[in-house]
Formats: structure tokens, sequence, C-alpha cells
């Protein structure tokens, strides 16, 4: 089957523009990240005009709400977009720190010093700014990428991909250090998959499905994560005003983003006083509500409540739904939330420190969160710039995913002709 796109050339020229990018010099990258940002912002109309495009065609062919707002440029996004590559510019290069060392009484001198993985492979849906953020985040750590993103915003990935094209030829950095699969084919995900003899790692962004399938069919090594039931528990010391205002955060700031709250968790001592209060915002809000046992009853005058099941727990709601739980304790919160999906981003609200503690201690998510709303996890957020993906695995990366995450290490030993006795 022949296919528009030669999986093989795009890995061959991307692996042949990592050998150049690891030793390109910082300056060297600095500058063509600045270039990046330049041309963007100067075609910054243009783009908005092909996104807007998308976005009305695919609310014509009825998108879910969730996915036509994470494909939707705004004003704001665009901005944050360009303010990441600045960030990443500030920041220091990962590549070619010495992590540690020593010297054996052999005379042999070791040092670990931090390296690119190489060719960075990427599939992801929906978010345009994921072409920028990775092509920024993988040129600033010495990478190479391949980048292939979803259909429905296929027009505005290929845009950006050709000024950074545009400004990557007028830069130290050879162009093909940035790749695009400019054909949205299925197939050539396959192929991507098992290109194992150009690409170092695969990082899928996108729902569990897109994740499970790359881990399946994979013969390169994949980083999984990005998806995950986030939940609040409120203790039964929790200061109940402060409280409402870090669960609507979570819930309305963005609905359709990963760490977006899905279930919360009540003390019972604090069910009553705390939902009288919420009520009303999450009605502002229009925010329907999945009340489980007791939550039922506490909202019978609530005027947006769903039917409930089971399986809600498991769910990713990815917009204005949320399941409502009374607990008896932390123990038992902790015990709900270990067993549904907690892998990404939970929090407790509490005065007491030893429940902080034994929370922080006992829930296995990548981000975990003391008196703060889960909508924290991110790249910009944690200071990082930009984001890669949010790993929610435990080996080699974990949470919001950026420049010392793309790297990894090697030894490098010193000796004086030295021979092992």
């Amino acid at each position: 089957m022949n296919f528009s796109v030669d999986m093989h050339k795009l890995g061959y020229n991307a692996a042949t523009a990592a050998q150049s990018l690891a030793i390109a010099g910082t300056n060297e990258k600095n500058e063509a990240l600045a270039g990046i940002a330049a041309v963007l912002t100067k075609m910054k109309s243009f783009i908005m005009d092909v996104n807007a495009k998308e976005v009305s065609d695919a609310k014509a062919r009825g998108l879910p709400a969730p996915m036509i707002d994470r494909m939707t440029l705004t004003e704001a996004r665009f901005d944050e977009m360009i303010q990441g590559i600045h960030n990443v510019i500030e920041l220091p290069d990962p590549v070619g720190r010495i992590l540690d060392g020593h010297i054996e009484p052999s005379g042999l001198n070791i040092i670990r010093r931090a390296v690119p993985l190489g060719v960075v492979g990427v599939i992801y849906e929906s978010r345009p700014n994921v072409t920028v953020d990775i092509a920024t985040l993988c040129i600033k750590s010495g990478n190479a990428c391949i980048l292939r993103g979803g259909s429905e915003c296929f027009q505005t990935n290929l845009t950006m991909y050709e000024l950074i094209q545009e400004a990557l030829t007028n830069s130290a950095i050879p162009a093909s250090s940035v790749n695009l699969v400019t054909s949205t084919e299925r197939e050539l995900v396959n192929q991507m998959l098992t290109l194992s003899d150009f690409i170092d790692v695969i990082i899928p962004r996108g729902g569990e499905a897109l994740h499970r399938m790359c881990v399946k069919h994979a013969t390169v090594p994949v980083i999984t994560g990005g998806f995950g039931v986030s939940h609040i528990y409120v203790d039964n010391t929790a200061d109940i005003e402060r409280s409402v205002d870090i669960i609507i955060n979570a819930k309305t700031q963005k609905p359709s983003a990963c760490n977006a709250l899905d279930t919360l968790l009540i003390h019972c001592e604090k069910a009553s006083t705390l939902l009288h209060n919420l009520a009303p915002e999450l009605e502002k809000h229009g925010v329907y509500v999945h009340a489980h046992g007791v939550a039922d009853d506490l909202l019978r005058d609530y005027p947006f409540k769903a039917k409930c099941s089971e399986a809600d727990f498991d769910t990713e709601f990815l917009g204005l739904h949320m399941n409502v739980m009374i607990v008896e304790s932390v123990s038992d919160a902790i015990l709900h939330i270990r067993k549904h999906k907690a892998i990404h981003s939970d929090a407790i609200l509490t005065e007491t420190i030893k429940n902080a503690k034994i929370f922080e201690r006992s829930v296995p998510s990548a981000c975990v969160y003391i008196n703060c709303s889960t909508r924290f996890s991110d790249g910009g957020q944690f200071g990082m710039g930009a984001e890669v993906a949010i790993s929610t695995q435990k080996l080699h990366a974990r949470g919001p995913m950026a420049l010392e995450a793309l790297t990894t290490y090697q030894y490098v030993c010193h000796g004086d002709y030295l021979v092992r006795k």
C-alpha cells in the first residue's frame, strides 16, 4: 500500500537532524526558538483564521463539545503559546548537565551527564498548541521530533508547522529537527509506532484509547499519561468557603482539561454545609452532578442532576459533569481514589497536617495537591515553560514532562590510558 508520506525517510531525516541538535549550542537553539516565536506572532491573524474555519467545520460535523474546546485557539491561548516559547528560551539548557561523578580506586573518573533522548515521536489529538509546545521543548533539549496531530486540527497544525520550518530554515538548527506527518491516513500511525530504527520514544497525548493503542502496537518505548480520574477530598477540618472556590476552579476553569475535577469526595461531617454553599455555584456554571448515595438526598433540589452508575467513578468526564460522594474518613477517601483510576491529579482540602501527610503518601497520582486546585498540573504552571505531556507512569518521568524529562544520561569515563586489571 502506498502512502503520501514516506515514514522511513521522515525518520531518517529526523535522526540525522538529532545528531546535529545534540551538539548545538544553547545560543543557537535559543535564537532558533526566538525566530519561531517571531514568525508565529507575525502570522497570528492568519493562523487564527485557519483555526476558526476548522472549529466551524467541527461544530457543523457535530464533534463533541470538549473536543471543540480543546481544538480552539483563542487569543489568550495563542498568546500563552507564544509566551511559552519565550519562557523556554529563558530556562537553563538541560543538555550537558553533570548529574554526579566520582573517581574509582582504579583511577577511572566517572561522570554521569545529561544527553538528549534523540528523536521524540508525539501522537496527539485536538490541541493545536501542542505542535508548537513540543517543537519548542524538543529543540531546547536537543531532540528532533516527529509530530502526528489529529485530523480535526490538521490545517492548523500544518500551517504552524510550515511557519516553524520557515523560521528554522533561517537558523543554525536543521529544519528537519521538527517533522510533521502531513497526512491523516491512520496506517501512518502504525508505521510511526514501529519506526524503532529512528524514533527513540513515543509520547501519546490524548484519551485513554489512544494510549492503550500505542502501548499495544508500538515497538518503540511509549510514555503514557494525560488521562485519569481527578478527585478532590474535602476533609472534616477544611475551610468551607475557600473549599468552594477550589472546587469551582477545578471543575469549571477548563472542563475539557485532563486535570479538571471528576469526583468530589466529602467527609460526612462537612457534607451538608459544603453542599449548601457549593450547589448555587455549580448551578451558575451549569454543572451536571452525579450524586451518589447520601449525596443524592442532600442535593434533592439541585436542578442539574444526572443518572448515576458505578461506572461514573471510572469516567474522565472532560466536560461539565462531576460525581459527588460522601465518605466517613480520609482513609475511605483514599481507598476510593486508589480504586478509581487515581493516576493523574488528586487533592485534599484540610486543616489537619496529619491527614494531609497520610493523603500525600497514600495516593498514587503523579501530582498530589494539598489545599490547591488540580488545575495546576501543567508545565507552564510548574515553571517549566511548557510541557510535552503529563506522564502518569512510574518509570523515567512523572507529571508534566518538560526539558529535563526529555533527556536521559550517559556515563562518560576518563582515564590515563587506563586498563582493567
